[in-house]
């Protein structure tokens, strides 16, 4: 049964009229190319692309996974059942962004090193395969948030063809339920080191602990979740309407028995709910 529409997201509303035209766009400039590399994590976007990218291209598509501490299993799972389901030519390769202090560090722009080296991969793939043209899943939605990435993007000249097309995230999202991906209606997803602060520095002790804290909330059955890691103190940002049953006393009980297990000294809720990015509130942001 589909889910009702997630906090943060669109409202789902299908513009058949508005949607075909920007389709029809997205495939004919992946029909133009003679091959591509997806930059696959197996999210909404990058699955659309990718199942976009094969219906145009088939076998010259190529679709490539980065495994990385800061990459949760779970997105793992998803990105290889989605390629089996629709025969995506799937790579899953290591990257190393950990190993660059730059990263470790964690300041505002901590993702542009992580894009950097996964571009850096998929580059010296791209030459050793003949492939032309490296392709991301950035939509029309994230011209103007906060994405250092997309500089990375730029020095190795990825395109973004769902943000060519002017397509929104919301119309990915009816666009993959039509296709009948099971991604079409997945929360919204990013590297476990978004969830610690600015300036504290990731390590995989805190990568796993978060992993472990988001895999108990969503075996308790909340879909849309968040552990912000503040040291000791795990704040959860869930979705706006699973906020009461997380304030049950019994289930309130047991994510902090569970949570404390895990290494967690305090455990909070943030009435605010799920915020996407909300840890660019200590930044002061400019528009981009």
């Amino acid at each position: 049964m589909p889910h009702a529409p997630l906090a943060g997201d669109a409202t789902f509303v299908s513009d058949a009229a508005s949607l075909e035209p920007k389709e029809a766009a997205l495939d004919f400039a992946l029909r133009e190319l003679p091959s591509l590399i997806v930059a696959y994590s197996g999210g909404v976007d990058s699955a659309y692309l990718a199942f976009a990218a094969h219906r145009a291209l088939g076998s010259n598509v190529l679709c490539v996974t980065a495994d990385s501490p800061s990459y949760p299993e779970r997105h793992r799972t998803i990105a290889g059942r989605v390629a089996a389901q629709v025969g995506f030519n799937h790579l899953v390769i290591q990257t190393s962004e950990m190993a660059r202090p730059e990263y470790r560090a964690n300041p505002a722009n901590r993702c542009y090193y992580c894009k950097h080296e996964l571009y850096t991969h998929l580059s010296a793939i791209a030459r050793e395969r003949g492939i032309p043209v490296i392709a991301d899943g950035s939509n029309a939605d994230d011209r103007g948030d906060y994405r250092p990435g997309r500089q990375a993007a730029r020095e190795f000249g990825v395109r973004s063809p769902l943000d060519d097309a002017g397509l929104t995230k919301e119309d990915i999202r009816e666009l993959s339920r039509r296709a009948g991906l099971p991604t079409w209606d997945e929360p919204a997803s990013a590297c476990l080191s978004s969830r610690i602060p600015y300036f504290s520095e990731v390590t995989d002790e805190k990568l796993r602990m978060i992993e472990r804290a988001e895999t108990v909330l969503r075996d308790l059955g909340f879909r849309i979740c968040r552990v912000r890691h503040h040291d000791t103190i795990a704040r959860l940002e869930l979705g706006r309407d699973e906020i009461a049953r997380a304030l049950d006393p019994a289930m309130a009980e047991t994510i902090d028995r569970e949570l404390r297990a895990i290494g967690y000294a305090h455990v909070t809720v943030d009435l605010r709910g799920y915020r996407l990015g909300s840890l660019n509130d200590a930044l002061r942001l400019r528009e981009v």
